[in-house]
């Protein structure tokens, strides 16, 4: 996937405009157009239409630099049975730290949403090595919780006074944590 921040950054150093890159995201099959609608949705960070491989490789060749400087690595764990609320104390401590740094935090954190950011966080490595990334020089440039509701199954109510009934919310989240090279 396409490192926004990154990318924005080495186009302000190497001066390169829209028309420039997207005449080389044009040879992979877009449309001028549509390479030029695709190139302002990523530099304001939105992903549609999700840049592929090909396309953040041609990117890479434009600039001059390796895949891997504009690439990040991403993984999920979707509707984790634990509260945003919770996960996002602990998704706050890894922030932006080295990839080494931010597993040796999470192994020794006392919380019960710890174990599953570790295992995310080390999905995200996996998938960081697979594409042939240098692991040593990883950093966590995003770790997120976003709320995904209430838990299937936990339909529970809380009997009150006077006959009536409070619901017991049990929530779910989306845990993402996304990782890049320095």
């Amino acid at each position: 996937m396409l490192n926004v921040k990154k990318f924005n950054q080495i186009c302000r150093q190497r001066k390169m405009t829209l028309q420039q890159l997207a005449g080389h995201l044009a040879r992979g099959g877009r449309s001028e157009q549509d390479a030029v609608r695709a190139l302002r949705n990523w530099r304001k960070g939105l992903l549609t239409p999700k840049p592929t491989s090909e396309d953040v490789r041609r990117l890479a060749e434009a600039l001059g630099v390796e895949v891997q400087d504009i690439s990040q690595w991403r993984a999920m764990y979707r509707y984790a049975p634990m509260s945003p609320r919770k996960v996002h104390l602990v998704t706050q401590l890894i922030q932006g730290r080295e990839v080494q740094e931010a597993l040796d935090i999470l192994q020794f954190t006392r919380k019960r949403a710890a174990e599953a950011v570790r295992k995310v966080l080390q999905s995200a490595i996996a998938n960081a090595d697979e594409q042939e990334a240098d692991v040593e020089n990883l950093v966590v440039s995003e770790a997120r919780v976003d709320p995904a509701g209430r838990r299937i199954g936990t339909k529970a109510w809380r009997a009150k006074d006077r006959g009536r009934a409070h619901p017991i919310r049990k929530e779910a989240s989306h845990i993402i944590v996304s990782v890049s090279q320095q």
